[in-house]
């Protein structure tokens, strides 16, 4: 199985919209590419002291094949739909790990 995570520190003032917005829009439209398993979202609970919330967005595929076909035909336009939504409110980073 391949997790890919989208770390994501959130400006505290929209923390809740953005939530809302991630598992009600975001996350499944994600989904609706038929590529992943399943999905989670974590809350950081271990942060340090910052201007915002720290989420782990995590997407479970089955082979990299897969992962490569939703990063190759989709990823791009919900990364730009998740910028211009929250634009200077947020930083992020991703990791591609692999279950062994």
């Amino acid at each position: 199985m391949i997790l890919y995570s989208v770390t994501v520190n959130i400006d505290r003032t929209i923390e809740q919209e953005w939530l809302q917005w991630m598992k009600t829009v975001h996350i499944p439209e994600i989904m609706e590419t038929g590529l992943l398993l399943g999905s989670k979202v974590l809350r950081l609970l271990t942060e340090i002291e910052n201007e915002g919330t720290t989420f782990s967005c995590q997407y479970y595929f089955q082979t990299m094949e897969d992962y490569f076909t939703y990063d190759q035909l989709h990823s791009t336009e919900h990364q730009e739909k998740h910028h211009a939504r929250y634009v200077n409110k947020y930083v992020s980073f991703r990791t591609l790990l692999e279950e062994v």
